[in-house]
């Protein structure tokens, strides 16, 4: 009987753990944040994830922000030179954006322009946002070179 109840105050208290630790991700309202419509993303980001699609629709409208964000994912040596430019290929002279698959499958290129958008919702300038994603990305590996 002790050892039943033991185990389940262990239970409760790793419960209790895990849900604080999943709390982390903080809910960005996105109504002051100018996002690309979805429906001028290409098929294979309007079949993302959402998480995912947010990231690309703030990176095309967003690219005076996320241009000055490193990435920490290991992408600068796939030639990127910021986080805009895992979501942003290039724009070509007529306008149209050539999209860069690669932040399809990377949690850490959304993750950091969540961020981004995060503290951009907040009001934060960009010296701002560089630091604190500096902060909590650096650890993951260099930078990218940003132009």
């Amino acid at each position: 009987m002790m050892k039943r109840l033991l185990i389940l105050m262990v239970l409760g208290i790793l419960t209790a753990v895990l849900a604080a630790c999943g709390s982390d991700q903080q809910v960005v309202s996105l109504d002051n944040l100018e996002m690309a419509s979805m429906t001028d993303m290409p098929p294979m980001v309007q079949e993302a994830p959402v998480r995912v699609q947010e990231a690309y629709q703030f990176a095309q409208m967003n690219k005076d922000v996320l241009e000055h964000i490193p990435c920490y994912c290991g992408c600068g040596a796939m030639g990127h030179t910021s986080n805009y430019s895992c979501f942003i290929a290039e724009t070509e002279a007529d306008g149209s954006i050539v999209y860069d698959e690669h932040a399809l499958g990377c949690g850490i290129c959304v993750d950091i322009a969540h961020d981004a958008m995060r503290l951009l919702a907040q009001g934060k300038d960009v010296d701002t946002i560089f630091t604190e994603i500096d902060n909590n990305y650096a650890r993951f590996g260099p930078p990218t070179p940003l132009e």
